[in-house]
């Protein structure tokens, strides 16, 4: 009897599915030739489709901005290589958005026609299409443990400076043990864990002000932190 494929969505807090994959860069091993480094794995619908080429170019214009933040990107979609490197070259030679040209995109993009990663990924939503992959981000941690993701339909494009606003408070939250509020920047006040106990909970406000933290109430308080 044929396994059938795992076509759940992975969660918060789950190891992300391995593969092997063929790539506009080559096979990759993946999670094992990315250890170490935050992983942002995106799925789009087809190659040489408007939205998904505004999409393409703007991750391409972003590419050093995330490799500062020690992320790197896959793309994928349910296209041949030979697909994925004529439409990447249409881009490069073609293509003019909102200031952007000559666009190189140089992260690997899968070719899954056989729809593997995308059904090990959730990305295959047979009641949007049978054939196409929605608009899947997975952010996935140096452990290769999923952190985030985020699911946007085939109609509507993703808004990248919330990807990245996204894997800078995670990065942020583990280096410094703290919380993001609503509508979080980078540079702005973060959130300070609640206390434990009714005595750290006292201890916390009576010495707020010597810690430089302001606290609104025992449970809400913030401090400063400063971004590299």
């Amino acid at each position: 009897m044929e396994q059938q494929v795992n076509c759940r969505v992975p969660v918060i807090g789950e190891q992300a599915p391995a593969f092997t994959a063929e790539t506009t860069q080559g096979v990759i091993h993946f999670p094992d030739e990315y250890k170490g480094k935050w992983v942002i794995l995106f799925s789009h619908p087809a190659d040489f489709t408007p939205v998904c080429t505004t999409e393409f170019m703007t991750f391409a214009s972003m590419e050093k901005e995330f490799d500062r933040l020690n992320c790197k990107l896959i793309g994928l979609s349910i296209d041949s290589t030979y697909s994925h490197i004529a439409w990447l070259r249409t881009i490069k030679e073609k293509i003019k958005y909102k200031g952007m040209e000559n666009i190189e995109i140089d992260f690997p993009v899968i070719s899954d026609l056989k729809m593997d990663v995308a059904k090990k990924y959730g990305m295959l939503q047979e009641a949007t299409s049978d054939t196409q992959a929605v608009r899947a981000v997975f952010f996935i941690d140096p452990k290769g443990i999923i952190r985030a993701l985020l699911y946007y339909p085939l109609s509507n494009g993703r808004n990248f400076q919330e990807i990245k606003r996204i894997l800078i408070a995670m990065q942020n939250s583990d280096a410094h043990g703290v919380a993001t509020p609503a509508d979080w920047q980078p540079g702005e006040e973060v959130i300070v864990p609640p206390p434990g106990s009714c005595g750290t909970a006292k201890e916390r406000v009576d010495t707020a002000d010597q810690e430089g933290i302001t606290c609104l109430d025992w449970f809400m308080c913030f401090k400063p932190l400063k971004i590299e």
